[in-house]
């Protein structure tokens, strides 16, 4: 447990965001509250957005339009590979993670910007920056699943439906945050620059900039069209027995 708080506190949680009793009261489906990451100054080093199923739309879309994001954000604004989770009720969690604090009212201008480029038709709510969020692992208390850290690789299969049935390891959970890279003031402000650049041309779903060469390695970017098959292939290629099962009633 130890290794997956240090992780979560390198990456996301401010000072005395989550004591250790409380992670392991939330480890025993003791305790679901949202947390808060933005610190008493309104600073914040976590950047995280929603992509819930909705009513009405094709079975994937929240899936393709995370993986839409995912990918523009490394390969167009350079950002390092962010962390996804399923939600213990209903879709995905994009993680990035600031290297500094930064002003909350920065961040909610950052993911103006952003849907304005890539994801025209969603809807950011005007405290998407500071509003307290479903930190993994915990328990849904009314679905009854668990909300988790995922690779990225896997999430096509929660596209039906969301949340593990059991909660997963910690250390497992440990493994997937240690990989995550965080996001450099530098970097974040070029990105901010290359948006606003943006802005005075009509809006598409990819901004216009110089392409990257070369482009971002698959082991980066989403699998947004795997299959189970392609998933198990793409574990054996990294000599990883797939163990991990999402539970399908």
């Amino acid at each position: 447990m130890q290794k997956l708080m240090s992780e979560l506190t390198r990456l996301y949680l401010p000072e005395g965001g989550l004591s250790p009793e409380t992670l392991a009261q939330r480890r025993l489906g003791q305790s679901s509250l949202a947390i808060d990451l933005a610190d008493d100054t309104s600073h914040t080093r976590a950047i995280v957005i929603a992509f819930r199923k909705t009513s009405g739309a094709e079975e994937a879309q929240h899936w393709t339009r995370l993986c839409t994001l995912a990918n523009a954000l490394q390969a167009e604004l350079g950002f390092p590979a962010p962390a996804v989770s399923i939600s213990g009720a209903n879709g995905y969690y994009l993680w990035m993670s600031l290297d500094t604090p930064t002003p909350v009212v920065q961040v909610q201008t950052f993911l103006e910007m952003i849907r304005k480029a890539y994801t025209p038709d969603m809807d950011v709510l005007p405290d998407a920056a500071s509003a307290p969020v479903e930190l993994p692992p915990c328990l849904d208390p009314h679905s009854g699943k668990w909300a988790a850290f995922i690779d990225p690789g896997l999430g096509a299969s929660f596209v039906d439906e969301s949340g593990l049935e059991m909660p997963p390891p910690l250390a497992g959970q440990a493994a997937l945050l240690e990989r995550v890279e965080r996001i450099s003031a530098k970097q974040f402000q070029h990105a901010l620059d290359v948006l606003d650049q943006a802005h005075g041309a009509p809006v598409t779903v990819s901004v216009s900039v110089p392409p990257r060469e070369p482009a971002p390695s698959a082991d980066g970017l989403l699998l947004r069209d795997a299959t189970l098959e392609d998933i198990v292939r793409f574990l054996h290629s990294k000599n990883i027995e797939p163990t991990f099962r999402h539970l399908i009633s």
